[in-house]
């Protein structure tokens, strides 16, 4: 449990950080530019799902996000002995449920701040994201590469 706090917290802490520093320093029309034509910091509420789907759906979204933390505390509560390949996707998956449980519960949307353009059709510019939507998409690209692992088995004794 402890490698999952010492994932899981700090990654917790700068969603929550950068997400302050967005409502202090951002406003919601304006855009920073960082990397011309690529990268900006800008100040989005998102009161949906990824791509602002099914916006005006808050509490549908706190009751989905408190059900899957219950979830992730479960897996983590049963399991027999530590397993790094398992653990990490769980921690993170832990720190962006958090991360964007506690924008829904204190603000009534998550907010999100990290906007790329790569000039890609029909995604010109990327969403808007933040760090507990990286974390919650690594998370799943490392439980999609975990299914392809070959299990392990145990040696032959007699």
């Amino acid at each position: 449990m402890r490698f999952v706090l010492f994932v899981s917290l700090p990654l917790y802490a700068l969603d929550q950080l950068t997400k302050q520093l967005v409502l202090r320093c951002i406003g919601p029309l304006e855009a920073r530019v960082v990397v011309p034509d690529f990268f900006s910091l800008v100040h989005v509420t998102n009161t949906g799902a990824a791509f602002g789907s099914f916006k005006g759906n808050n509490i549908f979204f706190v009751a989905i996000s408190a059900a899957a933390l219950l979830v992730v505390l479960t897996l983590l509560l049963r399991r027999r002995r530590p397993d790094t390949w398992r653990d990490l996707p769980l921690a993170l998956l832990l720190a962006g449920i958090l991360g964007n449980l506690t924008d829904r519960l204190l603000y009534g949307h998550v907010i999100d701040f990290l906007l790329f353009n790569l000039h890609v059709r029909y995604a010109d510019p990327w969403p808007a994201f933040n760090v507990a939507d990286a974390c919650i998409t690594v998370a799943v690209a490392l439980f999609v590469m975990q299914s392809f692992r070959k299990p392990q088995r145990a040696p032959a004794g007699g």
